[in-house]
């Protein structure tokens, strides 16, 4: 019989064929749009964790647990730690504040929402794919495990997924698939090197007006930022930095004793990055002086892994979504798979649908994609479970 990752697709697309028939928008869009309207900023993902927990248990999937961070367990046959197994996963968390308006809204094709792509989409996903298959009753060669995990965006840090390597021993997981709703027409393949730097300036202090001249901690820190901002970092290996964050001060007339700035570093080339961190770090010697002082901590650390690409579940990833008529494209990102590659964890990440304006109020997602988007995962999932 043909085992190659095309001919196993090929025949799940037939004997499956009744599934994507019983595929609805309209029910994919529902579901995506309840989990988007509850809130989920990292950190504080309780409430999206309960929905997601109660929505496992009323579908039947067995041995449900939540973990100390919040993570959300559920498998698809009784004790199914026992056995390889395979991940699913989609994180809850967004990177929208507690109070921000959640109301959805459509024009055309295309659906807008905070959070709604990344990772509400992702999270409905996990639901849907979940009872599909509790609804087949088939027996796979690996067990199947679903996640719904918190701390990936942000000074989350990965948290969640680290936790879930300590639920479930690397060496027991075979693959692991990450949902991230808008990755459709990709699959990532490759984890990015990220540290994140928290820099903190400190001074005396004082009055604008009768201590003028002393050092200030927001000056010295902008003085620094502006200096960052002037570094030349190479194109390949691809490397970036943003100053995503300042604050300091107490007053518009006081010298600020204090103030801090939250630093993103990336690179495709751990060594690259590193030697950007020490860059970074020897500029922020050469701005102390008397009465101005810099501490800098690591406030986030995501390693880098990559899984080669002929590897058979990149293969079948890339061959699901040509089942669906897209020439999907290999990448690399900063995303849960950083983790689990940097474990020898095989990974990748995919998505439900096309989308844009990511980490903005006006996020949307294409929904003209979204019973395709959904097939192609089953598919995968399907095919990973069979033959890894």
């Amino acid at each position: 019989m043909q085992t190659t990752p095309q001919a196993v697709l090929a025949r799940l697309s037939k004997e499956w064929q009744h599934i994507r028939n019983g595929l609805t928008v309209e029910k994919i869009l529902n579901q995506a749009i309840a989990v988007q309207q509850i809130p989920a900023p990292t950190f504080a993902e309780t409430k999206r964790a309960d929905y997601i927990q109660e929505q496992f248990q009323s579908l039947g999937l067995h041995d449900v647990w939540r973990d100390g961070l919040g993570n959300v367990y559920g498998w698809l046959e009784p004790n199914g730690r026992n056995r390889t197994t395979i991940i699913l996963s989609a994180h809850l968390d967004t990177v929208f504040p507690m109070q921000t308006d959640l109301t959805t809204r459509q024009e055309k094709t295309r659906v807008y929402g905070p959070g709604l792509g990344d990772n509400s989409l992702g999270v409905a996903g996990l639901l849907l794919i979940a009872e599909i298959f509790l609804r087949e009753k088939r027996t796979w060669r690996h067990s199947i495990c679903f996640v719904a995990n918190t701390r990936e965006e942000g000074l989350g840090n990965l948290d969640g997924i680290r936790a879930l390597l300590d639920y479930i021993p690397p060496p027991q997981i075979i693959g692991a698939i990450v949902i991230e709703g808008i990755a459709l027409g990709r699959v990532y393949n490759g984890g990015i090197a990220v540290r994140r730097l928290k820099i903190s300036s400190h001074a005396e202090g004082g009055h604008s007006w009768l201590h003028f001249g002393r050092p200030s901690a927001i000056h010295g820190l902008v003085q620094l930022c502006a200096d960052i901002t002037q570094l030349e970092v190479p194109y390949t290996p691809r490397t970036t930095f943003n100053i995503g964050v300042i604050e300091g001060g107490h007053s518009v007339n006081s010298i600020a004793s204090e103030a801090v700035c939250l630093l993103d570093l990336r690179s495709t080339e751990l060594a690259t990055l590193e030697k950007l961190e020490e860059r970074v770090r020897d500029l922020i010697e050469r701005h102390s002086q008397d009465g101005l002082t810099f501490e800098v901590s690591i406030a986030g650390n995501r390693p880098s892994g990559h899984l080669r690409s002929d590897h058979p579940l990149v293969q079948l990833a890339l061959g699901a979504q040509a089942e669906i008529g897209i020439a999907a494209g290999l990448e690399s990102g900063s995303t849960d798979a950083n983790m689990l590659l940097a474990h020898d964890v095989p990974a990748v990440v995919v998505g439900i649908t096309q989308g844009g304006n990511a980490h903005r109020q006006d996020e949307f997602i294409e929904t003209r994609l979204l019973k395709d988007g959904l097939w192609q995962l089953v598919l995968l999932l399907a095919a990973a479970s069979e033959t890894l």
